[in-house]
């Protein structure tokens, strides 16, 4: 039977929800309070029974949700692309949690453990599956994703594969940025950041921002990052950006590329569009040198115009990112060994029950926010140390 530990996991409201039951596991009163979209502006809080798990899933009690740019998006417009609100779905994706009970064939985490939520589950069996590269399943059950539900609930379930044990020193929400950084670190790879890279990162939001932790992390010796606020700027030279770059709608790409081929003293040999914009795609290729790489991360209109012929002639390869691929782990390694410190994009912390102050934050920026982190439970009763 599992021992609980002092109030630093369970503070005294929850332990008074729960009880032992004779597998081991921990059984939680049947409060499951869930941030549930119905329709464009239309989020309702309401209770959802907690559900069942399966031999190979586990039953977590949510702790730490962060609102993501897409999580805004469906709440204004209702879809993504393809993906289109057809009913009513449970938001959220960038979470962490407390693992409450194994389904029979979990032997990766253990009851009490805390965990990070990759929230992505791929096929496995497909071809894109057996060939490492998961993200491109098109079976893939992604968190708040249409049609399937997210996890801004007190209990959700989840594959155990896809839940990373944090370490006692990583903190509950460092455990839910590992899903926008796991997207940086996957932009990185597919740009091949490496030792001495010389990198534009277009966009200064929590993307561009955990890219830029990315791509220091991987040996980058020099980082331009652009953005239409200083605010944002000035995060990112906090963070170590070496130059940014402050832009204004009425410049061409053309002109761009020239101010950040002059600051940079030379062309950036890889280029990273957190924006999704036709203007900053177009401007990753002008600025990029030739033969070198330019990557697709902010998704905007269906179809853009871009400079083909420029980019051809010049061999500039042009990658796109979905989401991310073998990655959660390298992330939490980054987190837990100190090399990037994801805490300073949270500037904003809600309960559960404040669900629709959160998304107005987040939607409007209200108070310089980047990541707005929602607490399922009460603010640090899972962190070892205090946020």
């Amino acid at each position: 039977m599992l021992k609980l530990v002092s109030s630093r996991l369970f503070d005294r409201r929850v332990l008074q929800s729960i009880r032992h039951t004779c597998d081991g596991s921990i059984e939680m009163a049947k409060d499951n309070l869930t941030a549930v979209l119905h329709g464009i502006e239309d989020m309702r809080l309401e209770q959802r029974p907690i559900p069942q798990i399966a031999d190979d899933e586990v039953l977590i009690a949510m702790d730490s949700v962060g609102i993501c740019g897409s999580d805004v998006h469906y709440l204004a417009h209702g879809r993504i692309g393809d993906f289109i609100l057809t009913k009513p779905m449970v938001i959220g994706h960038e979470s962490s949690g407390v693992v409450t009970k194994l389904g029979k064939k979990v032997t990766n985490v253990k009851v009490g453990d805390r965990v990070a939520i990759e929230p992505g589950v791929p096929c496995r069996y497909c071809d894109h599956c057996k060939q490492g590269k998961y993200n491109l399943c098109p079976g893939m059950v992604f968190c708040a994703t249409p049609p399937y539900d997210g996890n801004l609930t007190r209990f959700y379930k989840h594959p155990a594969d896809f839940c990373f044990k944090l370490p006692d020193h990583v903190s509950m929400e460092e455990g839910a940025l590992l899903e926008p950084l796991s997207v940086g670190v996957h932009a990185c790879n597919r740009a091949e950041v490496t030792l001495g890279s010389k990198v534009l990162i277009l966009g200064a939001g929590p993307i561009g921002l955990v890219t830029l932790l990315a791509a220091q992390s991987m040996g980058a010796s020099e980082i331009l990052i652009t953005d239409l606020l200083q605010q944002r700027l000035d995060v990112a030279k906090e963070l170590g950006a070496t130059h940014t770059l402050l832009l204004s709608k009425d410049q061409s790409a053309e002109e761009t590329a020239k101010l950040v081929q002059k600051i940079m003293g030379g062309e950036p040999d890889k280029a990273i569009d957190c924006c999704g914009a036709e203007s900053s795609a177009r401007l990753a290729i002008f600025a990029t040198r030739s033969g070198g790489v330019v990557v697709v991360v902010g998704m905007g209109a269906p179809e853009v115009k871009l400079p083909m012929i420029n980019a051809l002639a010049r061999e500039v390869d042009i990658r796109g990112v979905f989401r991310y691929c073998n990655d959660y782990a390298s992330a939490l390694a980054l987190v837990a060994s100190g090399k990037v410190n994801v805490k300073r994009l949270v500037t904003h912390h809600f309960d559960i029950k404040e669900t629709d102050k959160a998304f107005e934050t987040a939607r409007k920026g209200l108070g310089g926010a980047i990541k707005v982190m929602i607490h399922v439970q009460p603010r640090d009763t899972n962190n070892p140390c205090k946020f």
